[in-house]
């Protein structure tokens, strides 16, 4: 093994350390909450680190075949993210007062 390969490989596998640190705190983040949009953000932040571990693992075999892969999922976690942010968005939405609701009485 060259000295450029075992660079790579360490470097190959320190990344692959920090993405299974990542994903046990995003683990965490996932149980404890305490809101539904932490628990909304941990699913996408879980949708990039499956992608960088699929680019470590594309990284490690010298193989592409995965390229595509994670571009599906790429697609998939910005769409879902958009789609749970919508949800939260119209549901968080302030409601209109009713006029039974206001101070003044009939007039």
């Amino acid at each position: 093994m060259t000295a450029p390969e075992r660079v790579d490989h360490v470097l190959l596998t320190a990344a692959v350390v920090l993405i299974l640190i990542a994903g046990a705190l995003l683990l965490a983040r996932i149980w404890r909450g305490p809101s539904m949009l932490d628990r909304a953000i941990s699913l996408d932040v879980c949708a990039a680190l499956i992608i960088a571990g699929l680019a470590a693992k594309s990284a490690f075999a010298r193989d592409p075949f995965y390229f595509p892969i994670m571009l599906v999922l790429a697609f998939l976690g910005f769409t879902g993210s958009v789609g749970i942010a919508r949800f939260i968005a119209v549901r968080d939405r302030p409601r209109p007062p009713h006029p039974e609701d206001t101070q003044e009485g009939p007039r």
